[in-house]
């Protein structure tokens, strides 16, 4: 992937890889001189039908979040059961966060080897909802839910 990128000029400007499951998978934002685009794009879409599934889109770089808007660490961590994904998203959109980033993982408990949940996410806060609101109402929902939730601030690695 990477000698395709640069024989088109192809830059990646930030990106994700990870094992799921028995799947590799990349998420890249890359960046091209407009006149090689066309070409990357087709290149790519070759790759797609010989052996892997690859899907493009055009995006605009976009201006970073404006300071205002507070980045905050969220955990969750318990018993697995269906839904804990489901409820704390669904809050999260309700107030308005932007989420930065969510990794989720089902992993054996150390003593009883039970099916443990365990969620890390990066949210960004908008000022008219209180940081504080925030850890209350996600301990709420953990507590229903019988999971622990943590809320604390993120420091930006940029």
């Amino acid at each position: 992937m990477a000698e395709l990128l640069l024989r088109f000029d192809g830059n990646v400007e930030s990106s994700r890889m990870v094992r799921l499951g028995g799947d590799f998978a990349m998420l890249m934002f890359v960046t091209a001189p407009e006149d090689r685009i066309k070409g990357l794009r087709d290149a790519l879409s070759e790759v797609h039908y010989a052996s892997y599934d690859v899907h493009t889109r055009l995006s605009e770089v976009s201006d970073p979040e404006e300071s205002s808007a507070v980045p905050c660490a969220i955990t969750v961590l318990g018993a697995d059961h269906m839904g804990i994904i489901h409820q704390i998203s669904r809050y999260l959109a309700e107030q308005g966060l932007n989420l930065e980033t969510m990794t989720t993982e089902v992993v054996a408990a150390p003593m009883s080897g039970s099916p443990l949940f365990t969620m890390s996410a990066v949210v960004r806060v908008p000022p008219q909802l209180e940081v504080g609101d925030l850890r209350e109402a996600l301990e709420f929902i953990g507590d229903e839910m019988g999971v622990d939730t943590k809320v604390f601030a993120h420091v930006d690695e940029e």
